[in-house]
């Protein structure tokens, strides 16, 4: 039976991800645990995990960075750009973006000529920078060990 005049024959279809603001991954189910905190339902060992998603997007090269930098307070975009030096502004704009839909910042547009941008860390992202701090102490804390460590392997795999 066709639709009524004036309706759109996908009137009855089910939404689409988009329309619901669910992305496909909501679809997983919890996928085992190793800890027994909150979230232990989730296992970010196993491939399909959406733990394990968070994970490897929070591992990309520049989400960390931008996390700790507005640790310390709201930024805009270009002061996020300066400081983090070898971020393209492609790279910067695509990272906030997966950051502001995993709900780690806030983006706040203010009616300015042009108009002004601001990034901030929602509560969840304060609780990952907390969490990052103590990786970056460690990072240059033993920094000189690590480069020692990549000289002699170096030396050692050219020899031989």
């Amino acid at each position: 039976m066709p639709p009524p005049p004036g309706t759109s024959p996908l009137a009855n279809a089910p939404p689409t991800a988009v329309e619901t603001g669910k992305a496909a991954s909501s679809a997983f189910l919890p996928c085992g645990g190793h800890g027994a905190q909150a979230g232990a339902g989730y296992d970010v060992y196993a491939k399909d995990c959406p733990a394990r998603l968070v994970l490897n997007r929070l591992a990309d090269k520049w989400a960390l960075l931008i996390v700790s930098l507005l640790g310390t307070g709201p930024l805009r975009f270009n002061q996020l750009r300066r400081e983090i030096e070898g971020v393209s502004q492609k790279a910067l704009s695509q990272t906030l973006r997966r950051l502001e839909r995993d709900g780690l910042i806030d983006r706040q547009a203010f009616p300015t000529v042009p108009v002004t941008v601001e990034y901030s860390l929602t509560e969840l992202g304060q609780t990952l920078a907390s969490a990052f701090q103590p990786l970056a102490s460690w990072a240059e804390h033993h920094i000189e060990t690590v480069l020692d460590a990549q000289r002699r392997y170096d030396e050692r795999a050219s020899q031989g």
